[in-house]
């Protein structure tokens, strides 16, 4: 039996894709199998990853004939996946040797539905250390209890897929795939769903995954109108967590954490291409309005003057027809 599935998108990422295979073949394990999917790449990612068939243990290749982005890729890693666990890592980034034995051991140990990891962040040749942020290590909890405080950081903003590992039987009730086609912010609706919805996690401080940042191709660092999906990502964040048991306690979170990742793209609006930049304010504006307004009032009044006085003057902005997420 397969004791561990790694899912690995690929699209057009020829300069890293080697370290990464590299980084998977010293965590290679006889019942590990590692899902490389190539999101209809146009550069030479495919025959890196037709030799990574070939040469690395428990590799499995699976092509997409039309790209899909990186929700869609990784749904089609879980639908391949055999392993009693399963893990996601990026084309672009890498591990350290023996990592993934090592994370599992600590899921074995604990015995709950998902385990939640630190790692390490690459900026050129700058590498820092990023810290789940939850305190208390080591010991399993109800997942809902690390949404909250709604003013403070906590586990759902750390919505890396690759920090962690995660029970088959979360993907047996559907909460492991990511809504299908959003390009942007995929993990946001699917940390959310898994800390409302499973019944137990803990958080590790385990180090072995290394996260490059600032690669040229990668879409955080790219302008266009895919990062517009934010937008619907948090819509469906919002809407979700508005039909749970518990939305009077955690619709703050879920309103709070929406304005400020807007006042964020509105701050940097300059990065945006000026039919993007035009596109953003008025899709922002009619996604204030959609929010529960009362929700809405209380965190605004509980944010900085900044940010606070910038989606204020947003949300009067009148509406523009045909705008929607």
């Amino acid at each position: 039996m397969v004791k561990l599935s790694v899912i690995v998108p690929f699209y057009n990422v020829q300069q890293y894709a080697p370290d990464t295979l590299k980084s998977l073949r010293a965590n290679a394990r006889d019942d590990f199998e590692f899902i490389l999917v190539d999101d209809c790449s146009r550069d030479e990612t495919p025959d890196i990853l037709a030799r990574a068939e070939r040469e690395l243990p428990g590799a499995v290749h699976v092509r997409h004939e039309q790209n899909g982005g990186l929700a869609t890729a990784r749904n089609t890693g879980i639908d391949a996946a055999s392993g009693e666990y399963l893990t996601f890592l990026d084309g672009d980034d890498w591990l350290a040797p023996g990592y993934y034995e090592q994370l599992l051991a600590s899921i074995e140990g604990l015995g709950c539905d998902f385990v939640r990891t630190d790692h390490v962040q690459c900026t050129a040749r700058a590498r820092t250390i990023h810290r789940v942020p939850y305190g208390r290590r080591g010991v399993v909890l109800d997942p809902r209890e690390a949404i909250l405080p709604a003013d403070r950081s906590t586990s759902v903003d750390y919505a890396y897929a690759w920090a962690g590992i995660y029970h088959r039987r979360l993907a047996d009730r559907g909460l492991l795939h990511f809504t299908d086609g959003l390009r942007t912010a995929e993990d946001r609706p699917w940390i959310w769903k898994l800390h409302r919805e499973a019944e137990s996690f803990a958080t590790v401080g385990l180090l072995g995954v290394f996260y490059r940042r600032g690669v040229a191709s990668s879409l955080t660092q790219i302008g266009d109108v895919r990062q517009l999906d934010f937008i619907r990502a948090f819509d469906q964040v919002v809407s979700e967590t508005a039909q749970d048991r518990d939305a009077d306690k955690l619709l703050p979170k879920a309103v709070r954490t929406y304005c400020a990742i807007i006042s964020h793209h509105l701050g940097s609006i300059e990065r945006f291409e000026p039919p993007v930049a035009r596109k953003l304010k008025s899709m922002s504006a009619v996604a204030l309005r959609r929010m529960p307004q009362d929700v809405l009032d209380d965190a605004l009044d509980s944010m900085d003057i900044q940010r606070a006085t910038r989606l204020r003057r947003l949300r009067r902005r009148p509406a523009a027809a045909g705008v929607s997420a």
